[in-house]
């Protein structure tokens, strides 16, 4: 967290006379949904845009043959951002692709049981549970600690040799904690499991380099706070865990047919990739990785977690306003809710103020808002594109409907 005495500094982390430029919108009203789908830069929507009408002038393969050397780089750009090797990064059309491949390739069975955190994400937990079901295996939540973040004690208790798989949420959809990676990996592979890191939510706001987190895979999408384009995902395959995973979805890009009755699957990340994908969003993803890496991942970490206690402590003033946020570490999420107003005509009620904010509802993340008496709350996420005056606005609109 940002210490009010480093407020000012860690606000001015990113030059946001440069944001705005690169992201007129940015300007106009004020847009608390990167936690959704961010706004992308000019230049992201620019690199889209073009590559699409390159492919009405002359062909979608001619096209995508003229930009090979900017889609492989891609692979090393990623790669500097999980601080991992290129051949282990595999793209997809989004994170959701990216984690059921994982998921797939993790290959449970009868009796293996699954360890999830109460901060499961609905798109996980809905293929997992329907996994589980038809192969015979158990999934079982961890309790929270008193932050709300997966309790590492009641974690040890619940571990055995019939874990194969933990799956845990880096940063949940409805609230601005961080889960402990690295001390939830150590203690998953003290038992023999894997760990499933979904980054969701925070690939693009916060640091995530793989030696440092110690987990087995990591997925991630392009939308939200990395300002890639929709239909955009990626997954991380370390090379130690590659031989434990057994890809089923592989087609031509995955494999080689290499005799009339044989395949040849690839050793690394290109396993989990299929052929056809979105060749301009696949740019636009990499060009909004190399903006983030221009910027740098960690003055975009300050930035983000500035203007969200900024935010929470507007919001803390405003009488009739609930802030709902959990978590020793917080990030860039910030949930409220308004005394005698459903969380959906708050949403509607800013919108037309000029705010854009989003509802998290129990559905998205069933266990943590059942644990909390939590039926919706009004999600705000505010990127480093936006001003201290920006931020003012929204509480004081805010406090109008309150």
């Amino acid at each position: 967290m940002v210490e009010p005495g480093d407020l000012d500094a860690a606000l001015a982390a990113v030059d946001t006379d440069r944001a705005q430029a690169d992201t007129p919108a940015a300007r106009d009203g004020v847009f608390l949904d990167s936690a959704g789908s961010s706004l992308p830069p000019d230049r992201v929507v620019d690199t889209v845009v073009a590559h699409l009408r390159r492919e009405a002038e002359v062909g979608g393969y001619r096209a995508a043959a003229e930009r090979a050397d900017d889609l492989a780089a891609g692979y090393g750009m990623f790669a500097e951002l999980f601080g991992c090797a290129a051949d282990e990064i595999a793209f997809s059309d989004s994170a959701t692709r990216s984690w059921l491949t994982a998921l797939d390739a993790a290959g449970l069975g009868a009796g293996d049981r699954v360890l999830i955190t109460e901060a499961e994400y609905a798109g996980n937990a809905v293929p997992l549970l329907t996994l589980a079901g038809r192969v015979g295996a158990t999934v079982e939540p961890v309790p929270s600690d008193p932050d709300g973040a997966v309790d590492l004690d009641a974690l040890a208790g619940l571990l055995d040799e019939r874990v194969k798989l933990v799956s845990l949420v880096h940063v949940p959809t409805n609230g601005g904690l961080v889960n402990p990676v690295r001390e939830v990996a150590d203690l998953a592979h003290g038992a023999g499991a894997l760990v499933l890191l979904d980054a969701c939510q925070s690939l693009g706001q916060l640091p995530l380099r793989l030696p440092d987190l110690g987990v087995d895979l990591i997925t991630g999408t392009g939308r939200k706070w990395l300002r890639g384009p929709r239909g955009t995902g990626v997954l991380v395959v370390p090379r130690a865990v590659r031989e434990r995973l057994s890809p089923r979805l592989v087609d031509l890009r995955g494999g080689t047919w290499s005799g009339p009755a044989e395949v040849a699957i690839h050793d690394d990340a290109r396993a989990f990739e299929l052929w056809e994908f979105g060749v301009a969003q696949r740019l636009g993803l990499v060009e909004a990785a190399r903006y983030l890496l221009e910027l740098g991942v960690d003055a975009v970490a300050t930035a983000v977690a500035a203007r969200a206690e900024y935010l929470r402590a507007g919001l803390s003033t405003v009488q009739g306003v609930t802030v709902h946020d959990q978590g020793a570490q917080r990030c860039g999420l910030v949930t409220f809710t308004v005394d005698g107003a459903e969380p959906d005509a708050v949403r509607d009620a800013l919108r037309a103020l000029g705010v854009t904010v989003t509802v998290s509802g129990r559905p998205s993340t069933r266990l943590d808002m059942t644990r909390r008496g939590l039926t919706q709350l009004v999600r705000a996420s505010p990127h480093y594109f936006l001003t201290r005056a920006q931020l003012d606005a929204a509480v004081s609109a805010v406090g109008t409907l309150a």
